[in-house]
């Protein structure tokens, strides 16, 4: 299955258009319904699956396998602390198993930033007679051309103002793309920047809303369900970029050597190095994951931050280390390292990044 949407990866990467044919081949593989919880007539898949699938796709295209992971983590979230409105989510559920639906949320800002970093969103959810009118303009929102739930965090206009999450219909009229995703990495992503216009939102599709204030901010430290499988995604891209640097190794035979690059020491210590670094975060995120499912209460969030500042490193490294040795046909747009190399480098950049982690994880080892 993954192997169909490896073999579209490159042209998307090429087009930067939706990729849509992969995420219906995903989803009649049964992978973007994975965590559906039991209770809602799926399989509940825990975070260790959760991990795994999106290493899968990682290795195949990480474009849909991020998009992916946005899904996947909304329904792990409800599977296990349910705070959608019932007749919603059942809706929404109906739905997944019968054709592919994403969402994702929407919360970044031009202004703000991440909410990783704290702040308040200057999205506006306006009273209206039958719900709410939601205006704003929202970033990287990933999967945005093919989403038919966007999760907006926005502002309330009261007099004494809430913050909640308010459930678009990706139908909706007054949604525009007022920004395109041009990035170095992971171009079929389509994380654009998105526009609401007095988008009407029903009473009844709000989700957790509440006063205004510090406790509406995101918790970094209370994500380790969606940190590892991300971080077991941009693995998955170095397993790939490693498979082609062993492929090379095999295939290259200079005239003056008379047998494969990969009987050198060099093309040896290099895989060795390339190896050492891919297994041991895998362990550390894997491990971290198995240990979330068994509800481990030795096992803390600082850990689980640390495991994905270690393994997005040792995948950024790893995949460095095979470009460098290949030379020109590692950075060959003919092959598929280049590729893999430029996707590698989003790994970082998922919030909360490397310097808001290692302050949790640093301030919780200064104060036990």
């Amino acid at each position: 299955m993954t192997g169909r949407i490896a073999d579209l990866a490159a042209e998307y990467d090429r087009t930067a258009a939706f990729p849509a044919d992969s995420l219906r081949i995903a989803h009649e593989a049964g992978l973007l319904t994975a965590t559906i919880g039991e209770q809602y007539g799926g399989g509940g898949a825990g975070v260790e699956e959760s991990a795994r699938i999106l290493h899968s796709l990682g290795r195949a295209d990480p474009s849909v396998a991020l998009i992916a992971a946005m899904t996947l983590a909304g329904h792990a979230r409800q599977a296990v602390q349910p705070h959608w409105p019932e007749e919603l989510y059942a809706r929404v559920v109906k739905e997944s198993f019968e054709r592919p639906v994403l969402l994702n949320h929407a919360r970044v800002e031009p202004d703000l930033g991440s909410p990783a970093r704290g702040g308040l969103p200057a999205t506006r959810a306006r009273r209206t007679a039958d719900g709410w009118a939601v205006s704003g303009t929202k970033r990287f929102v990933t999967g945005a051309e093919g989403l038919d739930w966007f999760l907006v965090w926005a502002t309330t206009d009261e007099d004494e103002p809430r913050v909640g999450t308010f459930v678009v219909s990706g139908g909706s009229p007054g949604i525009e793309i007022t920004g395109r995703w041009d990035q170095l990495g992971l171009r079929a992503s389509g994380s654009h920047d998105v526009t609401f216009r007095d988008v009407e939102v029903p009473h009844g599709q709000v989700i957790g809303i509440g006063p205004h204030g510090p406790a509406a901010e995101q918790d970094n430290r209370a994500g380790a369900a969606l940190h590892l499988p991300l971080a077991a995604l941009y693995l998955g891209v170095a397993r790939a970029a490693q498979a082609f640097f062993h492929t090379f190794a095999h295939a290259r035979v200079p005239a003056n050597l008379g047998h494969p690059v990969a009987r050198t020491e060099r093309f040896g210590r290099t895989a060795g190095e390339i190896e050492v670094l891919l297994a041991a975060a895998e362990q550390l995120v894997f491990d971290g994951a198995a240990k979330l499912d068994t509800g481990d209460t030795s096992y803390t969030p600082e850990q689980a931050l640390g495991a994905r500042v270690l393994a997005d490193r040792h995948g950024v490294r790893a995949v460095e280390l095979a470009v460098r040795l290949l030379g020109n046909p590692g950075l060959s747009r003919g092959n598929p390292l280049e590729r893999h190399f430029r996707d590698i480098q989003c790994a970082p950049v998922h919030a909360p990044q490397e310097d808001i982690s290692l302050l949790a994880i640093g301030t919780k080892a200064l104060n036990p």
